[in-house]
């Protein structure tokens, strides 16, 4: 692995020269160079807007560089456009899953080549897909519709269609986003084995440290646009690694965690629903949140922590059972969450709990915006609503040109932040949350965490369902794990078992 070009089992080196990318007078990325060798897998860090994403869209072709040069297998590249790249074995696995649902896995791997027959032989395709399934280092279920698998299935398809199209080359986009800690290994382990056997290299953008750590030979840091280091993974710390992303900001101590449970705020008791397909039962006996604790929901992805989201913030109906909040029973209506200072953070807020064209100050507002100093009123304050909005952006340090922007002209963190600032504003009894730091840098997280653990020192209960084991294991007082639509298991946090957790999200009884 001496040589810049292609290994001899086929891996690409790749390495970009003095990459540059102006949008009009913003400079995206400002000379950057990075080398991956053939058969390496190389960590891409640094928080959001730092360029990442610019420059592994530079080197597919969906923008063109305003200046520098690329070279694949030691040869210059002219990539024009990703049929360019994907030429030249470039593939890329993105953070959003680009599959048909409807379609079978098997479907989605036919179709994605560019000599798909007009009239597809299943007989002889089943048989190449067979063997191909035989090479491979994990595998998927072919004749299930997507939209059927769990989202750890789906990212697994993923990066099966990449090695499936002959690329030797993959950018992977946050891959384990959706997966538990088991499946990120089990997916990291075979790819990383895959690289040292020189089958393919992998530039890997992530946000986390361990997963750097367990499976990169390599990593460059991007801040602000441009290089800001590089080096071998074994030789760096993860304080090292952070400082070169976010500079002097990196120095934070964890949240403090004070006080001790109190009494119940949230129960569930016998609830019943149906899972999004509605053939499974999601059945929840019993789960108890009290006062200044955070209860943390393990689970691999779609096992049943969506359906009780969506049961709690009223979206979804039940079959059975009830939901009560201080004693009083709870259907989850605006009126009842604002008597009993119930507040919700659901995954990806931009889509669930914001309106996107709508302003940063009308969206902050949406919980008081009908609501005055004695109670409720008639009328709108566009004066009031902008104060507000004023002092709430600059407490949880939201970034936005203006207060009037459309919300979703923010980043994901600053989306994060202003519905945090929204329901963590006032007394907050009970606070349900979903996957706070899906896809977000490593200073949104840490900020996020803390707001989190403040608002349980005071005195608020806490729900947490998260898919990162590493984020329930530092936020939780009990960890509860949800496998099949049940509660298979529960734990105090502070004698809790990575091992022991991960056989029952695993479906182990």
């Amino acid at each position: 692995m001496s040589s810049p070009g292609v290994h001899p089992n086929g891996a690409l080196g790749v390495e970009t020269l003095g990459m540059t990318m102006r949008f009009g007078a913003f400079t995206a990325l400002d000379d950057v160079s990075i080398r991956v060798m053939p058969g390496a897998f190389h960590a891409l860090l640094g928080e959001n807007g730092a360029g990442k994403s610019t420059l592994v869209k530079c080197m597919m072709g969906f923008y063109h560089a305003t200046a520098g040069q690329m070279t694949v297998g030691g040869f210059e590249a002219i990539i024009r456009d990703p049929r360019d790249a994907h030429a030249k074995g470039l593939g890329m696995v993105y953070q959003h899953f680009t599959l048909v649902p409807s379609l079978t896995a098997a479907e989605n791997l036919v179709i994605s080549r560019r000599d798909t027959p007009a009239v597809i032989d299943w007989a002889r395709e089943r048989v190449a897909l067979t063997d191909f399934m035989d090479q491979m280092p994990f595998r998927v279920p072919l004749d299930i519709p997507v939209q059927q698998l769990s989202a750890g299935e789906r990212q697994k398809l993923e990066i099966l269609k990449q090695l499936y199209l002959g690329r030797r080359f993959l950018i992977l986009d946050e891959p384990t986003s959706v997966l538990t800690p088991d499946e990120a290994d089990e997916v990291l382990g075979h790819v990383k084995a895959m690289c040292t056997n020189g089958q393919i290299s992998v530039l890997m953008i992530t946000h986390k440290f361990r997963e750097v750590s367990a499976f990169a030979d390599d990593v460059s840091v991007l801040r602000r646009g441009r290089h800001v280091g590089s080096g071998q993974v074994a030789a760096l710390s993860h304080a090292e690694m952070a400082a070169m992303m976010i500079g002097a900001e990196a120095a934070r101590a964890p949240a403090t965690r004070s006080g001790d449970p109190g009494t119940a705020v949230l129960e569930v008791r016998g609830i019943r629903t149906r899972d999004r397909s509605g053939l499974k039962l999601i059945e929840i006996d019993r789960l108890t949140v009290r006062a200044g604790e955070v209860v943390g929901v393990a689970g691999i992805s779609g096992n049943g922590q969506m359906e009780l989201m969506e049961v709690l913030t009223g979206q979804r109906p039940v079959e059975a059972g009830e939901i009560r909040v201080k004693g009083a029973a709870y259907r989850a209506t605006r009126e009842q969450a604002q008597a009993l200072a119930v507040r919700y953070l659901p995954e990806e807020p931009l889509r669930n709990a914001c309106a996107a064209r709508m302003s940063v100050t009308e969206n902050i507002a949406f919980r008081s915006f009908d609501l005055n100093g004695s109670g409720r009123r008639f009328w709108l304050s566009g004066r009031e609503m902008r104060t507000r909005a004023t002092e709430l952006v600059t407490a949880f340090k939201v970034k936005t040109a203006s207060l009037d922007a459309p919300i979703s002209a923010l980043s994901g963190g600053n989306v994060q932040r202003a519905v945090l600032a929204r329901e963590l504003t006032g007394d907050v009894s009970l606070l349900v949350i979903s996957n706070p730091c899906f896809g977000l840098d490593f200073s949104a997280v840490a900020e996020i965490r803390a707001r989190i653990i403040a608002a349980r020192n005071a005195g608020a209960a806490v729900l947490l369902m998260s898919e990162d084991l590493d984020e329930v294991m530092e936020l939780s007082d009990r960890i509860l794990v949800m496998s099949e639509g049940r509660i298979a298991y529960q734990t105090p946090a502070a004698t809790a078992s990575l091992a022991e957790i991960g056989y029952h999200m695993g479906g182990h009884a």
